[in-house]
This record gives C-alpha cells, sequence and structure tokens, in this order.
C-alpha cells in the first residue's frame, strides 16, 4: 500500500512512518524539510511548505498514493485544501484532530466518540479550531471521492517528545526531581487521564489504513491504562529514585499567571479523561495498546539526553519563582492554625 504523510517529522508521524517501513508500506513524507527523521533513504521526501499551498501542491500533484494522512491540519480552512486536492486522487484521506475537540464536561465516561458533544469556547482556540474542523469533516462524509477517517488523540508521548509537565517544561521535570526541589502541579494530582505511547497510536494509523470499517467515521485512538498527573511525576521519580515534592495549585491560577503557557491545564487538562477504544476496536479487533506508560517514559527520556535537550532555564525560573509564592502562601495560611 502506497501511504503519503503530510507532515512526517513531529512525535507520532515519526513513529507512523517507521511502523509502515516495517509493515511494508511504501512511504512518502511531505514536509518543510527542517528536520530529519532518520528513514530519509528508505522513503520518498518531498521539501514543501503548506503555508504556500500552491507550490506544494504543485510538488505533489503527480505523488500516487492510496492512503493520504495529513498531521498538519489545524483548522477548517487546512482540511478543506487537503479534501479539495486529494479527494479524487486517493482512496482515504486520514486527518488528525484532537481530543480537544470534545465539549466539556464530556456526556459520557468513559468518553465515547458518538456521544460528545463538540467543544465550542472560543477562548481555548486550540480546541474550538479542531472542533470545528471535525464538524467540517464530518459533513463531508460520504460525498464522492475519498473516503474519510478523522483520528482524534489523546496527550502522547514517546522520543522526541516536548510536551512533558505542567509547565511543558520536559527536562526540568527530571533535572528539578533529581536536584530536589519542588515542582508545580494542577490541583490535586488526582485527575485520570489516558496518556497513549506514540507506538500504539502510531499502529492505529496503520490499521486504519485501507480498512473500510474506519471509512467516513471518526475515532479517538488512546492507551488503555488510566494514569493520574501525579502518577506521572512519580515515575520519573522512580526513574531516578527521588520522590518528588508537588505544590499543589489550581488551574484558574496558572492561567490567570500565563494564559499562553498553562490555560490548557483550566480548559482541558482538570477534567476526567478516560476514553473507551470500543468503536475503534469494533472496527480494527486487532488493536491492542501494549505500551505502559513506565516504559515509554523510560525512551522519552534517553532521547532527552540523547538529543541534549537540558534544562529550560527560562521555565526552571518561573518554576521557582511560582514555588516561592507558594511557600509564602502556606506559610502564612498556617499561622491562622489555632494554638
Amino acid at each position: 500500500m502506497k501511504l503519503l504523510i503530510l507532515g512526517g517529522t513531529g512525535v507520532i508521524s515519526r513513529s507512523i512512518v517507521r511502523l509502515a517501513l516495517e509493515r511494508g508500506f511504501e512511504v512518502t513524507a511531505a514536509n518543510r524539510g527542517n528536520r530529519k527523521i532518520g528513514f530519509e533513504a528508505d522513503i520518498q521526501t518531498i521539501q514543501a511548505d503548506r503555508s504556500d499551498w500552491t507550490s506544494f501542491t504543485e510538488k505533489l500533484k503527480n505523488v500516487r498514493a492510496d492512503v493520504v494522512i495529513d498531521m498538519i491540519s489545524y483548522n477548517v480552512g487546512e482540511a478543506r485544501q487537503t479534501l479539495e486536492f486529494f479527494r479524487n486522487r486517493v482512496g482515504q484521506i486520514i486527518i488528525t484532530s484532537s481530543i480537544a475537540a470534545y465539549a466539556r464536561p464530556y456526556s459520557s465516561l468513559p468518553v465515547r466518540e458518538d456521544l460528545e458533544k463538540p467543544y465550542s469556547n472560543p477562548d481555548y482556540s486550540y480546541g474550538k479550531l479542531k472542533a470545528d474542523m471535525d464538524q467540517y469533516l464530518l459533513g463531508e462524509m460520504g460525498k464522492e471521492g475519498a473516503a474519510i477517517t478523522i483520528i482524534r488523540p489523546s496527550l502522547t508521548f514517546g522520543p522526541g517528545a516536548r510536551n512533558f509537565g505542567i509547565l511543558r517544561q520536559n527536562y526540568n521535570v527530571l533535572q528539578r526531581i533529581r536536584d530536589g526541589k519542588p515542582l508545580i502541579m494542577i490541583g490535586e494530582a488526582i485527575n485520570p487521564w489516558c496518556f497513549t505511547y506514540v507506538d500504539d497510536l502510531a499502529a492505529g494509523y496503520l490499521l486504519s489504513c485501507g480498512n473500510q470499517r474506519t471509512y467516513n467515521n471518526h475515532f479517538h485512538i488512546v492507551s488503555e491504562e488510566t494514569l493520574t498527573w501525579g502518577y506521572l511525576y512519580g515515575i520519573v521519580g522512580q526513574l531516578v529514585g527521588k520522590t518528588p515534592i508537588l505544590y499543589h495549585v489550581p488551574s484558574v491560577l496558572l492561567k490567570e499567571l500565563d494564559e499562553t503557557l498553562m490555560g490548557h491545564l483550566y480548559y482541558e487538562k482538570v477534567y476526567c479523561n478516560v476514553f473507551s477504544i470500543e468503536k475503534f476496536q469494533q472496527a480494527a479487533p486487532e488493536y491492542r495498546p501494549s505500551w505502559r506508560f513506565s516504559d515509554g517514559m523510560v525512551k522519552v527520556i534517553e532521547s532527552w539526553e540523547r538529543d541534549g535537550l537540558g534544562v529550560d532555564q527560562v521555565k526552571d525560573a518561573l518554576e521557582d519563582k511560582m514555588c516561592a509564592c507558594y511557600e509564602a502562601f502556606r506559610d502564612s495560611l498556617l499561622k491562622l492554625k489555632k494554638p
């Protein structure tokens, strides 16, 4: 099967490429060429920038593919471009959305795709844009041309990940635990979440390719392992032999401090994010996520150190200041205790 990936250099798409090659797919990746993925010798690569759509499509007009996986559409306009160009050129178009496209609070637990409403709060633009994109795609399903499949990942981690931690501070979490420094944690750290290892998600993408049971349908593909935010930091602590020191702060305060950096915590991460994968397993019965978070985190840390990621000094200084404020408030509050 011939597979065209729009993107191909991100954490998820690199895993899709690697697994696709292992499973005998013929792979072409179209991207800006700013990052290496390590498979350049085994795939056809096309250097093209989606922001210049005329040039992008000119370079792709002669590519032959059975399935297109679009990893780089974030709104209705971009999804429309993908559909209009590829609809009569391929058999299936898989477009990547996000669980951020679901309205909160959820209508079902565990969350089921067909019971949820689209996210509608414009204050969280990422969720709103993805939801609007999904609604457009759902309206296009079943029309003439390629079948459409929407895949919504949850928070996905793997080698090269740069989205780990409450402040998305990544390696800082590891180093602060090693150094015995406190870390800011959302709420009481007991919010359940499905965190998905990238290879499990990539396997789901490939099981969707050419699978008629996924045609003109939508799925979230996540791990079956339900964890908590505190557990994430606890696993990192186990890996370095230290118990994390956590300072619990309400998400609304974190959003008010820096909405760009921490708004997602308030709009998305405070809810119970447990997802059923029954619908996808009905379409792909062989799908069985197998990676545990603890094993995957070993790979993530190895990649940080291999890449020389190091401490983000700006975020580290911010976390120091936040922890100092927490300590001052805590000490003042405790003075109110009756003697």
